[in-house]
């Protein structure tokens, strides 16, 4: 029994061996049959690329000959163009180059000619020359003057021509222009004035303060002058005590502090208690409230003329030239003024009204700054103005109100006039005994300084001068002359408002006596 399985188990083994050997052989014709198969596809491939890769390349070739023969084309048409417009500069140049040729040859033969012309020039010349010194030695035996005597004599007598042309073309050109532009200007002007109401000057250089009673006068006054002397010193203002019935007098040129010395006095006597601290107090507060006064006052003005736009620091100092006056006259009254006759002016002859208002009201700004920096109120104002943004116009209106630069607009001429007109009018300015006869001392020495003025008087206020002259001396053309020039020397040296007449006066006598 075990013989049979182990013969079972050998003839298994023997199988299972030949059914693997058949196996393998089977997989390994499989596997090669396979293989010869890919490599058949792999050729066939092979060659259809190259036979595909063989056309694309006889195409590429046949693409770069077109494109090669299509730009050697291009290039022989660009090439024929080229030559044929060389040919064309070559023909223009050589045309040129005949025409200068020619135009050479005709210069040398003008040269020459003109060189034979200088020649004969010359010599005619020098023939007149010599003709002209004889015929001059002729003609000084004749006259019996000299060459330069008879050119002084010919002088004299065209000077005395010409002056009296000068001075006939002078009255003609005058009175044209004064027939021409005085009309209008008066009616401008008159018109300007007859809208435009102002107050008189009525500016002083101390302030009063009412006081309850007499017994006030000792509490201001203080135990040993305390109070009195805390007040000014913290003011810088003189106070005034004497025998003034139930009044304190303030009196200082500065109206700034003369204001706050006013106000916190006031409110010291309202509330009853003076003492050092308490000045101290009231002199903070009352400049405070000025500060405040100023910047509505400010504020007004531009309500009052109608404008906006303008810088906060501008309209403060607007309010601040309400404490300040020129000649007795209030600045900023006086700006206002200016503004609103500007206006007025410039309505008239048809130029921007708001425009000539804002440089009518700003043409006296620098007064606000003037005693706190160096330079005019004219340098001063025109640098606020700059500072701060104003236009152009503006600027220069500020800057030629006196005469400094010249207008540059018609804006610029009529705030000059409306400056003249609100500082000329009856009552908008007072002057000192001093500054009015040192004014006519120096409109008198001007005129006196001519030669030929005999004598020469000031009068209506310094707004006349009238000037008589030596009639011996001085003609009736020269007269014409000489107060032109008398006039712009006025304008040069002095300073005045309004404008000043002058009056040359020429009196021709004859006298005889009967015997």
């Amino acid at each position: 029994m075990s013989q049979v399985i182990i013969a079972v188990i050998v003839t298994g083994v023997i199988v299972a061996a030949i059914t693997w050997v058949v196996a393998n052989q089977h997989r390994q014709k499989t596997y090669e049959a396979k293989i010869g198969s890919a490599e058949e596809r792999s050729r066939e491939i092979i060659d259809e690329a190259l036979k595909i890769a063989e056309t694309k390349k006889r195409e590429a070739l046949l693409e770069a000959k077109e494109e090669s023969l299509k730009t050697k084309n291009e290039l022989e048409k660009e090439t024929k163009e080229r030559r044929a417009e060389l040919q064309r500069y070559e023909r223009r140049v050589l045309s040129k180059e005949e025409n200068l040729d020619k135009k050479a040859e005709a210069m040398e033969k003008r040269e020459a000619g003109m060189n034979v012309k200088e020649e004969a020039l010359k010599r005619k010349t020098a023939e007149a020359e010599a003709l002209y010194e004889k015929g001059m030695l002729e003609l000084e035996k004749i006259s019996g003057l000299t060459s330069e005597q008879a050119k002084e004599y010919l002088l004299r007598s065209v000077e005395e021509d010409v002056k009296h042309d000068t001075a006939k073309l002078i009255k003609d050109l005058e009175a044209k222009a004064k027939e021409e532009a005085e009309k209008k200007a008066k009616d401008y002007v008159v018109t300007a004035i007859q809208r435009c109401a102002a107050d008189h000057v009525a500016e002083t250089t101390v302030s009063v303060v009412q006081l309850p009673n007499d017994e006030m006068k000792g509490r201001i006054i203080g135990r040993e002058g305390r109070n009195i002397r805390t007040l000014e010193t913290l003011t810088g203002v003189e106070l005034i005590i004497d025998d003034t019935p139930e009044a304190v007098v303030l009196s200082g040129f500065d109206p700034i502090r003369r204001e706050v010395a006013r106000i916190a006095l006031e409110r010291l006597i309202v509330d009853g208690r003076i003492h050092p601290a308490r000045i101290e107090e009231m002199v903070e507060k009352a400049q405070k409230e000025v500060e405040n006064m100023m910047r509505e006052e400010g504020e007004a003005a531009l309500l009052e003329v109608g404008i906006h736009g303008i810088h906060p620091e501008l309209v403060k100092l607007l309010g601040k030239m309400k404490f300040r006056t020129s000649y007795g006259q209030n600045a900023l009254k006086h700006s206002i003024e200016v503004a609103q006759l500007a206006g007025l002016l410039a309505a008239e002859v048809g130029v921007d009204v708001r425009t000539a208002k804002r440089a009518g009201l700003l043409h006296d700004i620098g007064k606000a700054v003037d005693h706190e920096q160096e330079g005019t109120h004219v340098e001063l104002g025109v640098a606020l103005c700059k500072k701060y943004k104003e236009s152009a116009t503006v600027i220069n209106a500020v800057e030629a109100h006196h005469g400094d630069v010249e207008p540059q607009s018609l804006i610029a001429c009529l705030v000059q006039a409306a400056d003249t007109i609100s500082a000329a009018r009856p009552g908008a300015r007072r002057e000192t005994l001093e500054t009015y006869t040192n004014r006519l001392k120096q409109l008198e020495d001007i005129t006196n300084s001519y030669k030929g003025v005999d004598k020469s008087y000031a009068i209506q206020a310094g707004r006349e001068v009238r000037i008589m002259v030596v009639p011996e001396q001085v003609s009736d053309d020269d007269m014409v002359l000489m107060a032109r020039e008398i006039s712009k020397r006025i304008q040069e040296e002095l300073q005045y408002p309004g404008q000043i007449k002058v009056n040359v006066i020429r009196e021709s006598r004859v006298t005889e006596y009967a015997k």
